[in-house]
């Protein structure tokens, strides 16, 4: 495993060099740029919040930096897993002249996310930032550096899995994108998770992966808190979960790959 890590680390440069060029690919041509990557997380939370606000009892402003932290990682998680799905089909041509490790194909993909994701999120830190100035503290915007890590590695695992399981079962994609669209609702990106316990679904915040890496971003980032020993640790066994699949996953099926693109 350490020596596949270093592996991939000698081929920083081109793994780095496709991740600028799809983010060159992508804004060619455009005349914002990428402001594009931002106007539809912002669209969205302009939008929810102002339908959605008065039935949930916040106002417009406490509401935004909420919603928008909660699109922004709900697109990462999104946009990795279905991008992922691809990244071998993307990379087929480098990977029949360049004998370098698979794994990164997928994390090609999760760089040029995890570009956008971060865009998204100092965002919304303005927005918090002015909605509630005293709930402003860098310290406590310190300690999203490890959830930050923990979503990068999640990111890379989910790419890896959802690229090999196209690889072999070509609707991998549109499996995905239905079951995304059930876990959005069972997700709080725009309700908070009060409203389901207080109707006898908490149960379903419990079952919901996503959530304890909501918690990680949104404490900083919306009330300046640490996120709980108890948050960082569900993260890092989901991530770890996921890594182990990955990795086994990638050991047993990267050296025949090749042979079913």
């Amino acid at each position: 495993m350490v020596a596949y890590c270093r592996a991939v680390w000698r081929c920083r440069y081109f793994w780095l060099s496709l991740v600028r060029m799809d983010l060159r690919s992508r804004y060619r041509g455009s005349v914002l740029g990428m402001g594009w990557s931002l106007l539809q997380p912002l669209a969205m939370t302009g939008i929810i919040c102002l339908v959605f606000s008065t039935l949930f009892g916040m106002t417009v402003g406490e509401m935004a930096a909420y919603v928008l932290v909660g699109l922004a990682c709900w697109n990462y998680i999104l946009t990795t897993t279905l991008s992922g799905c691809q990244c071998f089909f993307q990379g087929e041509t480098y990977i029949r002249q360049f004998p370098a490790p698979m794994a990164i194909y997928p994390l090609r993909t999760v760089l040029a996310s995890a570009f956008h994701f971060g865009l998204a999120l100092l965002v919304a830190m303005a927005l918090a930032a002015w909605n509630r100035p005293s709930a402003f503290n860098p310290a406590a915007l310190a300690g999203l550096l490890p959830g930050l890590l923990l979503l990068l590695v999640a990111g890379w695992s989910l790419a890896l899995l959802a690229g090999l399981a196209t690889v072999y079962f070509r609707d991998t994609r549109h499996l995905a994108e239905v079951g995304f669209q059930v876990v959005f609702y069972m997700t709080p990106i725009i309700y908070r998770p009060e409203l389901l316990s207080q109707r006898r679904l908490g149960w379903l915040m419990a079952c919901n992966p996503i959530v304890p890496f909501l918690d990680l971003l949104r404490r900083p980032i919306e009330l300046g808190q640490l996120p709980s020993a108890w948050a960082y640790g569900q993260a890092a066994l989901i991530v770890l979960l996921l890594t182990g699949a990955a990795v086994c996953a990638l050991t047993r099926l990267e050296k025949r790959l090749i042979f079913h693109l």
